[in-house]
């Protein structure tokens, strides 16, 4: 447990998956909360934006290094890069709970899971996409 605990201190890629992870949770939950009250496909960009502001803080805090720039900008930044990442978690998301699951009769929570695997699905361009632009460098 000691040595994961190192690792995950020294590599920023895993501090980005556990920061993820937290903001993905909050997501989640946010859109089951968001659902009663409004429609699956508007939940899904609503429950994002909370979970993008969560992952802001938590990235800013404990994955990357100062990039120089005024926090305005890093947030613009990181928004940018999430307004990509929240195409695709919308096509994924959307399709694969409108489309792709009823039609092979898959019905146990799936709006949840097809919420799950939707907002797993951009990790690796998110994570290059904050490295190097939202946090990267000027």
């Amino acid at each position: 447990m000691k040595d994961l605990v190192g690792d995950l201190a020294r590599s920023p890629f895993l501090r980005f998956l556990a920061s993820g992870g937290i903001a993905a949770g909050v997501n989640v939950l946010a859109r089951i909360l968001f659902s009663p009250v409004m429609a699956y496909e508007i939940a899904v960009v609503l429950a994002y934006l909370v979970g993008m502001l969560t992952a802001y803080v938590l990235m800013r805090l404990f994955v990357f290094e100062a990039s120089g720039r005024a926090a305005g900008s890093e947030l613009w930044r990181f928004a940018v890069v999430n307004a990509v990442a929240l195409v695709q978690v919308w096509l994924v998301s959307v399709g694969l709970a409108r489309w792709l699951f009823p039609a092979v009769g898959y019905t146990f929570h799936a709006d949840t899971v097809a919420h799950v695997i939707g907002v797993l699905s951009p990790v690796l361009t998110s994570y290059l996409g904050h490295k190097r632009y939202s946090f990267g460098k000027p």
